[in-house]
């Protein structure tokens, strides 16, 4: 399995400052994703929107174990989300619906990853080639890179450009995840160079029992 060959440079991050775009921008397109069916199929919006938020997020839950590889699968997702919502076109179910669009949602997550920066403490030097790994074809695409870096004014601007749409088409708790998703990124944004440049401070001083986790790219 990946989490267990992956290398040490792959293995556990000290911050997830290596994505290629930041995780409110993945949470608030899951939102987006499922946000006409607010006004398409009321009864199935709550679901739909758990279910692509969710989605969004899941591929990230990789950040300190084989980060853009473990759980990335730009491939499977798009196959599971095809097929899982077929049935659920034909069945309409909560839980077909929900399931189909966490699917879309990480299939979606994975496939922006390839248009944002490398995996790299600082990918607006455009010194890593991985973007994410395609269990596919065994190996890791490139990054395109029309997001420079997770945290970018681009990346920045995407996500008020899809949180303040869903701010007046949601409402409760998905309102409030839009609105914290879309306050979390712009702090993050203003705060991303700065953060980079911390982090090999920080990983100077982790504990000597888990030293040989933090990546090389932390040391630089």
């Amino acid at each position: 399995m990946a989490f267990w060959t992956a290398t040490a440079d792959d293995l556990i991050s000290l911050t997830p400052l290596d994505r290629s775009m930041m995780l409110p921008t993945h949470a608030l397109t899951g939102l987006a994703i499922a946000a006409p069916l607010v006004a398409l199929a009321p009864e199935f919006a709550p679901v739909a929107l758990a279910g692509a938020l969710a989605g969004a997020v899941l591929p990230d839950l990789d950040l300190y174990a084989g980060h853009r590889r473990t759980l990335h699968y730009p491939v499977g997702y798009g196959i599971a989300a095809v097929a899982v919502g077929s049935l659920a076109l034909v069945l309409a179910t909560p839980p077909l619906v929900a399931a189909a669009f966490l699917f879309a949602g990480a299939a979606l997550h994975c496939q922006m990853d390839r248009y944002g920066g490398g995996l790299e403490l600082r990918p607006w030097e455009n010194g890593s080639d991985r973007a994410v790994y395609d269990h596919a074809r065994g190996r890791w695409r490139r990054p395109k890179r029309w997001v420079r870096y997770d945290g970018a004014p681009e990346d920045v601007l995407l996500a008020v450009g899809l949180g303040a749409p869903l701010l007046v088409a949601l409402d409760g708790p998905f309102r409030w995840a839009a609105a914290a998703a879309l306050a979390i990124g712009v702090t993050y944004g203003l705060l991303r160079r700065r953060l980079a440049a911390l982090a090999p401070v920080v990983a100077g001083h982790v504990p000597a029992s888990v030293d040989h986790h933090v990546p090389d790219r932390y040391r630089e």
